[in-house]
Protein backbone atom coordinates (compact mmCIF):
# COMPACT_ATOMS: atom_id res chain seq x y z
CA UNK A 1 0.00 0.00 0.00
CA UNK A 2 1.18 3.25 -1.13
CA UNK A 3 0.02 6.74 -0.25
CA UNK A 4 0.57 9.62 -2.33
CA UNK A 5 0.05 13.49 -1.06
CA UNK A 6 0.87 15.95 -3.79
CA UNK A 7 1.51 20.17 -2.89
CA UNK A 8 3.00 22.64 -4.35
CA UNK A 9 0.38 24.08 -6.34
CA UNK A 10 -1.25 27.36 -6.58
CA UNK A 11 -1.78 30.80 -8.49
CA UNK A 12 0.73 31.87 -11.20
CA UNK A 13 1.29 34.54 -14.25
CA UNK A 14 1.45 33.10 -17.71
CA UNK A 15 5.92 32.44 -18.47
CA UNK A 16 6.33 31.84 -14.49
CA UNK A 17 7.29 28.71 -12.80
CA UNK A 18 6.03 25.84 -10.02
CA UNK A 19 7.45 23.31 -8.82
CA UNK A 20 5.31 20.07 -7.60
CA UNK A 21 6.01 17.66 -5.00
CA UNK A 22 4.30 14.17 -3.90
CA UNK A 23 4.99 12.32 -0.89
CA UNK A 24 5.13 8.45 -0.55
CA UNK A 25 4.15 6.34 2.18
CA UNK A 26 6.00 3.69 3.30
CA UNK A 27 9.56 2.06 2.84
CA UNK A 28 8.95 0.70 -1.14
CA UNK A 29 8.72 3.59 -2.77
CA UNK A 30 12.05 3.04 -4.73
CA UNK A 31 9.82 -0.06 -6.25
CA UNK A 32 7.77 1.91 -7.89
CA UNK A 33 7.42 4.04 -11.57
CA UNK A 34 5.74 6.96 -10.88
CA UNK A 35 3.43 9.17 -13.00
CA UNK A 36 2.15 12.55 -13.10
CA UNK A 37 -1.08 13.75 -14.81
CA UNK A 38 -3.40 16.24 -15.30
CA UNK A 39 -7.38 16.88 -15.46
CA UNK A 40 -8.45 20.09 -16.54
CA UNK A 41 -12.30 21.70 -16.24
CA UNK A 42 -14.51 19.66 -18.60
CA UNK A 43 -11.68 17.52 -19.77
CA UNK A 44 -10.38 14.25 -19.92
CA UNK A 45 -7.10 13.06 -17.43
CA UNK A 46 -3.99 13.33 -19.73
CA UNK A 47 -0.81 11.89 -18.93
CA UNK A 48 2.18 14.41 -18.12
CA UNK A 49 5.00 12.28 -17.40
CA UNK A 50 6.75 9.62 -15.69
CA UNK A 51 9.63 8.40 -14.20
CA UNK A 52 11.21 5.26 -13.67
CA UNK A 53 11.94 3.63 -9.98
CA UNK A 54 15.87 4.68 -9.95
CA UNK A 55 15.08 7.83 -11.99
CA UNK A 56 17.05 7.08 -14.73
CA UNK A 57 14.39 7.02 -17.31
CA UNK A 58 11.83 9.75 -17.46
CA UNK A 59 9.15 10.30 -20.68
CA UNK A 60 7.31 13.20 -20.48
CA UNK A 61 4.38 14.15 -23.31
CA UNK A 62 4.79 16.38 -26.12
CA UNK A 63 2.99 19.44 -24.84
CA UNK A 64 5.29 19.64 -21.85
CA UNK A 65 8.75 18.89 -23.27
CA UNK A 66 10.99 21.32 -22.37
CA UNK A 67 9.29 23.01 -20.47
CA UNK A 68 8.20 20.26 -17.37
CA UNK A 69 10.71 17.63 -15.54
CA UNK A 70 10.09 14.61 -13.44
CA UNK A 71 12.47 13.90 -10.80
CA UNK A 72 12.57 11.95 -7.84
CA UNK A 73 14.60 11.25 -4.51
CA UNK A 74 14.07 7.88 -3.51
CA UNK A 75 15.66 8.39 -0.17
CA UNK A 76 12.73 11.22 0.68
CA UNK A 77 10.26 9.06 -1.00
CA UNK A 78 9.38 12.08 -3.18
CA UNK A 79 8.92 12.48 -7.03
CA UNK A 80 8.91 16.22 -8.00
CA UNK A 81 7.89 17.94 -11.21
CA UNK A 82 9.53 21.12 -12.21
CA UNK A 83 7.05 23.11 -14.49
CA UNK A 84 8.84 26.42 -16.40
CA UNK A 85 7.60 28.89 -18.82
CA UNK A 86 3.89 27.69 -17.79
CA UNK A 87 0.94 28.21 -20.17
CA UNK A 88 -3.26 29.14 -19.24
CA UNK A 89 -3.66 25.79 -21.05
CA UNK A 90 -1.93 23.97 -18.65
CA UNK A 91 -4.27 24.88 -15.73
CA UNK A 92 -5.64 21.44 -13.84
CA UNK A 93 -5.41 19.59 -11.32
CA UNK A 94 -2.15 17.46 -11.14
CA UNK A 95 -2.28 14.35 -9.88
CA UNK A 96 0.59 11.85 -9.26
CA UNK A 97 0.63 7.89 -9.25
CA UNK A 98 2.14 5.22 -8.68
CA UNK A 99 2.45 1.83 -10.57
CA UNK A 100 5.20 -1.29 -10.52
CA UNK A 101 6.85 -1.83 -14.00
CA UNK A 102 7.93 0.69 -16.38
CA UNK A 103 5.58 -0.63 -19.45
CA UNK A 104 2.41 -1.39 -17.53
CA UNK A 105 -0.63 0.94 -18.55
CA UNK A 106 -2.90 0.88 -15.45
CA UNK A 107 -1.78 3.18 -12.05
CA UNK A 108 -1.93 1.88 -8.56
CA UNK A 109 -2.04 4.23 -6.55
CA UNK A 110 -3.37 7.80 -6.91
CA UNK A 111 -2.70 11.28 -4.83
CA UNK A 112 -5.88 13.71 -4.32
CA UNK A 113 -4.92 15.98 -6.58
CA UNK A 114 -3.28 19.77 -6.37
CA UNK A 115 -4.79 22.34 -8.38
CA UNK A 116 -2.45 24.60 -10.56
CA UNK A 117 -3.62 27.54 -12.26
CA UNK A 118 -1.67 29.83 -14.37
CA UNK A 119 -3.07 33.17 -15.00
CA UNK A 120 -2.97 36.88 -15.34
Amino acid sequence: QVQLVESGGGLVQPGGSLRLSCAASGRTFSSYTMGWFRQAPGKEREFVAAISRSGSMTYHTDSVKGRFTASRDNAKNTVYLQMNSLLPDDTAVYYCAAKVGWSSTEYDYWGQGTQVTVSS
